[in-house]
C-alpha cells in the first residue's frame, strides 16, 4: 500500500513520509485493534483548566488547546516495536499510562493513529544507547584532576552526545537493546494504553517519557506505514511523585543529581497542555504502581517531527497551568 491510504485523517491529500513500524509477533496488528477499550471512562474527572469552554455538539467531549511541541531529543529509534507493555526485564516502580488523542480543533477523537513512546530506565539509561551511560551520554566521568594549560586551536566536529540528552541532533544506536520503547494505536475513541516503569532521571534532565503521534498510514500485518508526525511531545511528572519514587528500589541508588520539573529547560511550564501527567498512586505506597493519563489535544494536518519546530532547551514558554 502507498503512504496515501490513510487509516483516519482529512481528505485531501498529506505529504507523507515514509515510516515503518515492525510487528512484535503474528496477530499483533490484530490485537492491536482492541488496544485502549479499557479506558471509556478513564478521564472522566480530568480537570477542564487547560480546557476551551465549548465542546463538540452532541459528542460530550471536553476539548483540549492544542498540546505543546518540544524537541524530539537525541534518542527516538523509529521502527520500535509494536505493543503495549515495553517493560521487558526493567526494574521498578509499574506504570500504567493512559493517553487520549484528539483533534484539538474539532474536538473529535482520533482513531487508529500510532503513538510512540520512549524513555530512560530507572537508573537514567537508554535502550539503545546504553553505553552513553547516565546522563544523556554522559557516560563514566574521568578520573583525577587535568594539570597543564590546553594548547593549540581545536580542530574538527565535536562527537558525541549533547549534554543532556534534551536537544541537538539525532544520535544513532549503540546497541541493540529496544526495552522501554513501543509503539501502539489508538482506539475509536481515541485512547491507547501502556505498560511500563516509572522513569528514572539523568544529568541535566527531569523525569519524563518522549511521546510522538503519526497519522494518515496504514497499518499492514508488518505493522504502521506511511503516514506524518503530527505531534512530538514529552510527558512530565510532578515534584511529589517524582521525590516519592526516589525512596524506591532500584532509583534510590541514582547518584546523579536531579533535575527538577522548574530548573527543566525542555518543560514549556504550562500544566496539562505542556505534557504534565496527572498522577494516581496510593500515598506512601507509590512502589505498588502509579496510573498517570493526559489527553493529547493535537492538529492531526500538521506535521511535527521535533527537529525544527519544538522548544527548544532555555526556550520555556510562559506557564499557564500548574
Amino acid at each position: 500500500m502507498t503512504g496515501q491510504e490513510t487509516a483516519q485523517g482529512p481528505k485531501h491529500k498529506r505529504d507523507l513520509t515514509r515510516r515503518k513500524v515492525v510487528a512484535v509477533g503474528a496477530g499483533a496488528v490484530v490485537a492491536a485493534g482492541v488496544g485502549g477499550t479499557f479506558a471509556a471512562g478513564a478521564f472522566a474527572g480530568e480537570e477542564p483548566r487547560a480546557a476551551k469552554k465549548t465542546s463538540a455538539a452532541g459528542s460530550g467531549e471536553v476539548c483540549y488547546k492544542l498540546t505543546s511541541e518540544t524537541t524530539e531529543g537525541p534518542y527516538y529509534i523509529d521502527a520500535d516495536k509494536l505493543r503495549r507493555d515495553v517493560t521487558e526485564d526493567q526494574e521498578g516502580i509499574p506504570l500504567t499510562l493512559r493517553l487520549k488523542v484528539i483533534d484539538s480543533e474539532t474536538c473529535k477523537p482520533l482513531a487508529n493513529a500510532a503513538v510512540d513512546i520512549w524513555h530512560c530506565n530507572a537508573l537514567g539509561v537508554y535502550s539503545g544507547y546504553e553505553d552513553m551511560g547516565s546522563g544523556g551520554g554522559g557516560g563514566t566521568p574521568p578520573s583525577g584532576t587535568p594539570t597543564g594549560t590546553p594548547t593549540g586551536t581545536p580542530t574538527g566536529t565535536p562527537t558525541g552526545p549533547p549534554p543532556g540528552g534534551g536537544g541537538g541532533g539525532h544520535q544513532e544506536p549503540t546497541d541493540d537493546e529496544r526495552y522501554l520503547r513501543g509503539t501502539w494505536r489508538t482506539d475509536k475513541r481515541g485512547f491507547v494504553e501502556f505498560r511500563t516503569v516509572f522513569p528514572g532521571w539523568y544529568q541535566g534532565r527531569c523525569v519524563h517519557i518522549h511521546t510522538k503521534v503519526h497519522v494518515g498510514g496504514t497499518w499492514t500485518d508488518a505493522g504502521y506505514e506511511g503516514g506524518t508526525t503530527c505531534h512530538t511531545g514529552q510527558l512530565f511528572f510532578d515534584e511529589e511523585s517524582v521525590l516519592a519514587s526516589a525512596e524506591a528500589e532500584p532509583y534510590s541508588t541514582n547518584t546523579t543529581t536531579r533535575t527538577t520539573l522548574d530548573e527543566d529547560t525542555i518543560y514549556p511550564g504550562n500544566g496539562t497542555e505542556g505534557g504534565l501527567l496527572k498522577l494516581k498512586y496510593r500515598k506512601n505506597a507509590i512502589a505498588k504502581g502509579v496510573v498517570a493519563t493526559l489527553t493529547l489535544g493535537v492538529d492531526p494536518e500538521a506535521t511535527h517531527d521535533g527537529t525544527d519546530d519544538a522548544v527548544q532547551p532555555g526556550a520555556s514558554a510562559s506557564a499557564s497551568g500548574s
